[in-house]
């Protein structure tokens, strides 16, 4: 098979090229492996071959060293060694088309969703509330679609909370589900989410999906990373939240492809355990659906973590490629986890799988990928072709220079504040204060004549009208994750 049809991964024991056809990338992977054994150099290379094919490319830079994608490589020692090994690797030293994304605007393009665009199950999981409190979001947010409230940002949900809180009649037949405690209860966990600076990723201007789609000038597909390096220690379950808010909105919104030459978005995720770890069971089960069937929207999903063992067997049964790298096994629990990673590839009669896991060097693997038909080719110990770009992270200097440069700036940077929830409720409860002094001074009007009462009728009607219209909009924006899988859109 041609090598501009395949990804390129390295080289086998034989010294040809190990790959995979470049249709099937949409059938997920994984990438594993102990620290130090060579994993973000393996992650960096594959990057660069989707970009490389036209593929756009959405990953989580935890480490703070995959932004070296966006310079040149300067190979030298061990690395040049290995790229002189590999004479049909075309090893051209290159900057990638890189677009720095950081949730706090520090290091990178602000990157904000909508808590209406978040919906209340995936904000509820964010949040980590009970069973009762979970009701009482729903039944605020059913109250914000049905009266048209926008919540864009952390103060439209206070706003509303205090709203119900002080006016329960708003909830009709929801009372029963918001009651004083529960809104006390959100409320303390809103105000720790906000400590953990979550309020940064609510707001607008929100990311728009076709943002990440564009090519570069040049053809190549655009790398998307999000500086995660603070966000995964400080805030690891905001990390997970957006990335699980990320797949939703890209299944939600892509068409469906069929059959492709190609991917349109490969997406990575780094620390791929913080996804599933305490997610609420009706959640992963949804998680575990969308990224079984997002695969038909042209969107391959690749897990990075230390053991296969940290993602649940369903999604593992999901995954096409798996490139695992070096493994210790010092207990007899680690003994056992060897081995059934061990049993996850197609056995090659060449080695024992067991063995030369815990002997793989740093920057080999065991690579088990798709053949032509989509069934799993034998397992081959490879050695992983070196990056062309930088190995090893960028300096604040040139982290600036390509936010400066991107096609995106100025597009994010800036935060807008438009008229919301709170900002409806807030003149409400204005208007509610001044209703009874007005009324103490109004004096007595004379009956309407027939022009006055047409004019009330036609305002009357236009208010309708604009309220149903509101309404709407707050229905279209008001999406739950996940939403057409749980029922609520027929697909």
């Amino acid at each position: 098979m041609p090598l501009n049809s395949q990804f390129v991964l390295g080289a086998g024991s034989d010294g040809q090229a190990v790959g995979q056809p470049l249709r099937l990338a949409n059938r997920h992977g994984l990438i594993a492996g102990a620290t130090g054994t060579g994993k973000t150099v393996t992650l960096q290379r594959l990057i660069e071959t989707f970009s490389d094919a036209g593929v756009a490319v959405f990953a989580a830079d935890v480490k703070g060293d995959l932004c070296g994608l966006g310079a040149a490589g300067t190979p030298q020692g061990k690395v040049a060694e290995r790229i002189a090994s590999m004479p049909w690797l075309n090893h051209q030293p290159q900057a990638y088309p890189v677009t720095l994304w950081d949730v706090h605007g520090r290091s990178g393009h602000p990157l904000r969703t909508t808590l209406s665009e978040m919906g209340p199950l995936l904000l509820g999981a964010l949040l980590e509330l009970t069973d009762s409190q979970q009701a009482a979001l729903y039944a605020a947010f059913k109250v914000a679609d049905r009266e048209g409230l926008l919540l864009l940002d952390m103060k439209d949900l206070k706003a509303l909370l205090g709203h119900l809180k002080d006016n329960p009649a708003v909830l009709g037949e929801d009372a029963a589900l918001f009651t004083s405690t529960s809104a006390q209860a959100l409320l303390r966990r809103l105000a720790g989410l906000e400590q953990q600076g979550a309020e940064a990723l609510f707001g607008e201007p929100a990311l728009q999906l076709e943002d990440l789609l564009h090519p570069d000038r040049d053809g190549r597909g655009r790398i998307h990373l999000l500086d995660a390096s603070r966000l995964v220690h400080e805030a690891p379950k905001v990390y997970a939240t957006f990335l699980l808010w990320l797949l939703a909105e890209l299944f939600e919104q892509l068409p469906e492809r069929g059959d492709a030459d190609k991917p349109v978005l490969a997406l990575f995720f780094d620390e791929a355990h913080l996804l599933f770890e305490g997610t609420p069971k009706a959640l992963q089960e949804r998680l575990e659906q969308v990224v079984r069937l997002i695969r038909s929207k042209g969107v391959g999903v690749y897990f990075v973590t230390q053991s296969p063992s940290d993602l649940p067997d369903d999604v593992l049964a999901q995954l096409g490629l798996r490139i695992q790298h070096g493994l210790r096994a010092f207990t007899t629990k680690e003994q056992k986890a060897l081995r059934a990673v061990a049993d996850g590839f197609r056995p090659n009669p060449a080695f024992d799988s067991l063995s030369v896991l815990t002997e793989l060097g740093i920057g080999e693997a065991l690579v088990g990928t798709l053949e032509d038909k989509g069934t799993p080719a034998m397992v081959q110990r490879v050695a992983i072709a070196p990056p062309q770009s930088r190995i090893g992270p960028l300096s604040e200097a040139e982290r600036a220079a390509l936010v400066r440069q991107s096609p995106l700036a100025g597009r994010y940077d800036k935060p807008i504040d438009r008229e919301s929830a709170y900002e409806l409720l807030t003149a409400r409860a204005e208007a509610r204060q001044e209703a009874p002094a007005k009324t103490a001074q109004k004096p007595q009007k004379a009956e309407p004549g027939l022009g006055d009462m047409a004019g009330e009728l036609i305002g009357s009607a236009m208010k309708s009208a604009l309220r149903q219209a509101a309404n709407q909009i707050g229905r279209q924006l008001v999406r739950g994750l996940m939403g057409s899988l749980l029922g609520s859109k027929k697909r």
